[in-house]
């Protein structure tokens, strides 16, 4: 029989299965899969960087993995946020999501997604991709924490990069934006490795974050 997680006094959380992981996801089987497999692996593809910064935004508020276990529903309600799509919603669009159980039924959570789907389209048009423009945020060795510990992480709710980046996509018209949701999106985005230390999952990322190609 497996031994029952155990939060250690470092921060970090023993699973069942034996593995020291960030405690975040407090062994909730979905919650850990996305822990594992998801969180902070970088990423460059526009639909990806799109649907994170959407949904981050409507997790203003909530957790997230009351997003996580709605992603499907918002993905099928948001046209998988391919935001040369989403930019064409309407009026009829807009009150069929707001009538879908299955997602965050915020109305002006909805129609900022469909705001920002064509303010997507003009960062693409200006900057080459979505990818370019977020990645230009990447902090560099002197701007992050000297050592990444459960308290550091839990000061980090947001910083000075992420409160710029804030700054310049709501220049550009883009809302429920806010210094937060910017750095839980550059952390989930690998943008910044923020799988604590001692992290089974932290040297993997950082791994993946050696080998990939800015864009």
């Amino acid at each position: 029989m497996a031994d029952a997680p155990q939060k250690r006094k470092d921060g970090l959380l023993l699973g069942e299965d034996g593995v020291l992981r960030c405690p975040w996801h407090d062994e909730k089987g979905d919650y850990r899969i996305y822990h594992d497999n998801e969180w902070g692996m970088p990423q460059d593809n526009d639909i990806t960087l799109f649907e994170k910064i959407c949904l981050e935004g409507f997790q203003s508020g909530l957790s997230w993995l009351t997003i996580l276990r709605k992603r499907e529903n918002f993905r099928a309600g948001f046209a998988g946020f391919d935001f040369h799509k989403v930019a064409k919603f309407g009026d009829d669009d807009i009150e069929r999501l707001v009538n879908d159980a299955g997602i965050i039924r915020h109305r002006g959570k909805i129609t900022s997604t469909i705001n920002n789907a064509k303010r997507a389209i003009e960062m693409v048009e200006q900057e080459g991709s979505l990818g370019k423009w977020f990645w230009s945020f990447e902090p560099t060795a002197a701007e992050r924490p000297k050592k990444l510990d459960h308290d550091t992480l839990m000061s980090l709710g947001f910083t000075d990069i992420s409160t710029r980046m804030s700054k310049e996509l709501k220049k550009r018209g883009w809302s429920f934006v806010g210094p937060t949701t910017c750095y839980a999106f550059m952390q989930a985005m690998g943008i910044v490795n923020d799988h604590i230390e001692g992290c089974a999952h932290r040297e993997q990322v950082e791994k993946a974050r050696g080998a990939f190609k800015r864009p």
